[in-house]
C-alpha cells in the first residue's frame, strides 16, 4: 500500500470513528460502500468534508464521476493526486 492510500485509510478510520479497524483491515479495492466496507450516505458527507479539509480538495456537486472516484481507497488516492497536481477543483460532493 503506498503512503497516499494508507493515509487516506487512516483518515477514514478516525473521521468515520470505525473501531477495531486499522489500516491494513481495509483493501484498497475493496468497494467503500454497501457491501465491503458498508459505508452509507451519512459517512460519504463526512468523508467529503474531511478530504476537502485534509487535501483542500473543490468538491461542489454530486455527479456520477465524482461518486466513482469514491468506490474505493485507490480511486479516492487518484483523485487526491489528480487534483493536487492540476491545482483545480471538480464538481463533487457537497
Amino acid at each position: 500500500m503506498d503512503d497516499l492510500e494508507r493515509e487516506i485509510k487512516t483518515l477514514i478510520i478516525d473521521t468515520l470513528k470505525l473501531e477495531d479497524v486499522q489500516p491494513e483491515d481495509i483493501d484498497s479495492q475493496e468497494a467503500l460502500f454497501g457491501s465491503g466496507l458498508g459505508l452509507d450516505s451519512i459517512d460519504a458527507l463526512e468523508l467529503g468534508v474531511a478530504l476537502r479539509r485534509r487535501y483542500d480538495l473543490k468538491i461542489e456537486t454530486i455527479t456520477d464521476e465524482i461518486k466513482a472516484h469514491f468506490a474505493n481507497v485507490r480511486s479516492l488516492a487518484a483523485f487526491v493526486r489528480v487534483q493536487g497536481q492540476s491545482g483545480s477543483g471538480a464538481n463533487a460532493v457537497a
